[in-house]
């Protein structure tokens, strides 16, 4: 198993290695940088999550600010350095982070009629939503006095997740990468596209020939984007605009075949999405982490059809939609088969990070020399201070908490145990396995369970402010910023000076988007389709803690956990034994449950041309060339999804003349 495992992982590793020295990134240029993302590109997020579910556009805005900034400063007759350019990539995206987004949820989620049938909407608090009589709703704005504890309680969980994020995250890099010196082989797929970039920023690199395939490789990418963006979304989104009805030639968010495929295959959600961007994550991810997911999909067509036989999904009937589908097997088994199933990939992890203490011992035994090395110039602080931070943000998200909650004992041991317990260990673990495989673990449902086991009756404990969180991905976000040469400080002071950038043009433009039409509507398809769906989802657990006999009480199964867990843990070791690639059986061990096949075939299919097309033609190095071309994909989309939300927007501010 190692030498696969090690031989796929390799070709990830081998890609980028760390400069000889750093430079500083931050200037005011980023901060304007920020400044156009907030007014051009927020709305645009916005407005196209509502519309296509598209998740990307953040990660086109960052590449269209940073090309665009680019291509002024050869203008001005100067040069951004590789630093410079990832704290504007960086910052671009950050302003992306929209933290009141969830206002537009919550204002759904409160008047849905999932909520209400549940009866959680009349025992939400008054920090996650106003009541539902409240002027707000018929107004349709967020600039309430009603809404004013829920952006309150947004500010404050902004301000200190993102304080949490850059110094845990980078305390935690400090231990995975200088002290255990681990690989982190996903890092340079982010780090590709930056260096792309620096290289057409700087024409004297250009004038090398082996320094000009980066920006040939992303201009491709980018012509992409914007010839499929024309027909996937603007197009929809023009003709909405103007007539009120979207033509799709490509239905959003995706083909529903689950009411004609039900007589061949029930109790199975069938479909298709045409959104080319999967074609190309499936080229950029691991082939084998891909061939996984689809053999879960397969899994998944038998399963169900035979749980359907034996009467375990019961609730199904032919005719339902996929949204239907997914959520009576959710109820009937999926929702405790899939915890026992994300408990058995908790376990593998712990599992493969004890082997590595393991090894790493031997290793030491054998071995003489420094075990930590931290390059010089980074600009790395004391792990005091990091040691300080954790314990004060712990210290007030369990003050603040207690304090919402009015001090419920059973509550106040949860959040102790989450935040000084939990979080750390979590957070060791992910950092580990991110450095060595490039997967995140995570314990399922331990929140849900811990507030469930406290005793507390109401709706009101699952809004709090928990202290609780995986901070060991943000060590990828790190491991890239030191192989494009930047100075840790360059991104501290990025996230101070843009902190009261984001919340401003978050709350302006959400008020904004919702003045213009109710949310969910025949306007946005995405969100009428899938948002009933997740308020069904959530409100299995929400009801939970209510006192009485409710759906959660349904869905769980203690049975089907423990063969979810087991049927996990076996399929895991078995592959193992027979030498399957690390990323195969991660995939696989993912894929088990309700497995859409929505996106994963179309990410196969990606795979599978990558793997065997352009991969045997090009070699090696299509694993260099690959993540520039989705780069440069997400740049094109993000270009043409910018005109489109312009024109609408324009559009619907249009006054009409009484003559």
């Amino acid at each position: 198993m190692a030498h696969r495992r090690d031989k796929e992982l390799e070709e990830f590793r081998s890609v980028m290695e760390v400069p000889s020295s750093f430079e500083e990134g931050f200037n005011w240029t980023a901060l304007i940088g920020a400044i156009f993302i907030a007014l051009l590109m927020v709305p645009g997020a916005i407005y196209m999550g509502l519309l296509a579910g598209v998740g990307n556009i953040g990660a086109a805005s960052q590449w269209v600010t940073v090309i665009l900034f680019i291509e002024v400063a050869k203008r001005a007759h100067k040069t951004m350095k590789k630093a410079e350019i990832f704290v504007l990539f960086f910052m671009a995206g950050a302003a992306m982070g929209m933290p009141f987004s969830g206002l537009i949820w919550n204002q759904f989620f409160a008047r849905s009629d999932a909520a209400i049938a549940a009866g959680i909407a009349d025992q939400l608090p008054i920090w996650y939503a106003p009541p539902a009589d409240s002027e707000s709703y018929v107004a349709r704005t967020f600039i309430h006095a009603d809404w004013l504890p829920v952006i309150g309680l947004i500010i404050f969980g902004t301000f200190f997740g993102q304080l949490a994020n850059m110094v845990l995250g980078y305390g935690l890099f400090r231990l995975a990468s200088d002290v255990e010196r681990l690989p982190f082989p996903m890092a340079p797929i982010g780090a590709q596209g930056i260096i792309a970039l620096a290289e057409d920023a700087d024409e004297k690199n250009l004038e090398s020939r082996a320094s000009q395939w980066r920006w040939r490789v992303f201009s491709i990418g980018g012509a992409l984007g914007l010839l499929f963006g024309t027909v996937y979304l603007l197009l929809p989104t023009l003709t909405g605009a103007l007539t009120g009805e979207p033509i799709q030639i490509f239905q959003i968010p995706f083909s529903d075949f689950t009411a004609k495929t039900g007589r061949y295959l029930p109790a199975v959600a069938t479909g298709m999405s045409w959104d080319f961007g999967n074609i190309i994550f499936g080229m950029v991810l691991p082939f084998f982490a891909m061939v996984g997911s689809f053999i879960g999909l397969i899994v998944t067509f038998i399963l169900n059809p035979m749980l359907y036989h034996f009467g375990i999904i019961h609730n199904w009937t032919p005719g339902d939609s996929t949204i239907n589908t997914l959520y009576k097997n959710n109820i009937d088994f999926h929702f405790s088969f899939q915890i026992g199933i994300a408990m058995a990939i908790a376990i593998a992890g712990f599992w493969q990070v004890f082997r590595s203490f393991r090894n790493r011992k031997v290793q030491a035994e054998t071995q003489e020399g420094p075990r930590s090395s931290v390059p010089e110039g980074r600009g790395d602080i004391r792990v005091w201070l990091v040691i300080l931070v954790y314990f004060f943000i712990t210290v007030t998200y369990i003050l603040v908490s207690g304090w919402l909650i009015d001090w419920h004992r059973g509550i106040m041991i949860v959040l102790l145990l989450l935040g000084f317990v939990y979080t750390p260990i979590i957070s060791y673990v992910t950092a580990r396995l991110e450095g060595m495989v490039g997967q995140v673990v995570e314990v399922p449902y331990i929140r849900e369970a811990a507030l469930i086991l406290s005793g507390y009756h109401g709706a009101a404990c699952w809004f709090l402010p928990i202290p609780m969180a995986n901070y060991g991905q943000m060590t990828v976000f790190y491991k890239q910023c030191e192989l494009t040469g930047t100075r840790f400080p360059s991104i501290w002071k990025t996230q101070i000076v843009l902190f009261p950038i984001i919340l401003v043009s978050s709350i302006f433009f959400m008020n904004f988007i919702w003045g213009l039409n109710e949310v969910p509507s025949a306007v946005y398809p995405f969100a009428e389709m899938m948002w009933e769906l997740e308020a069904e989802n959530q409100c299995i657990m929400f009801s939970s803690t209510l006192g009485e006999y409710s759906i959660f009480e349904e869905a769980f199964k203690g049975l089907y956990l423990a063969i979810g867990a087991f049927f996990g843990l076996i399929l895991f070791g078995g592959m193992s034994l027979l030498g399957a690639p690390v990323m195969m059986t991660y995939g696989v061990i993912r894929g088990l449950g309700q497995t859409m096949p929505h996106s994963v075939i179309p990410q196969f299919i990606g795979a599978l041309i990558g793997r065997y097309y352009f991969q045997k033609r090009l070699g090696l190095i299509w694993r260099q060339y690959i993540p520039v071309v989705s780069a440069g994909f997400a740049c094109g989309m993000g270009l043409i999804t910018t005109v489109g939300v312009g024109i609408t927007f324009l559009s619907k501010a249009a006054i009409p003349l009484p003559f």
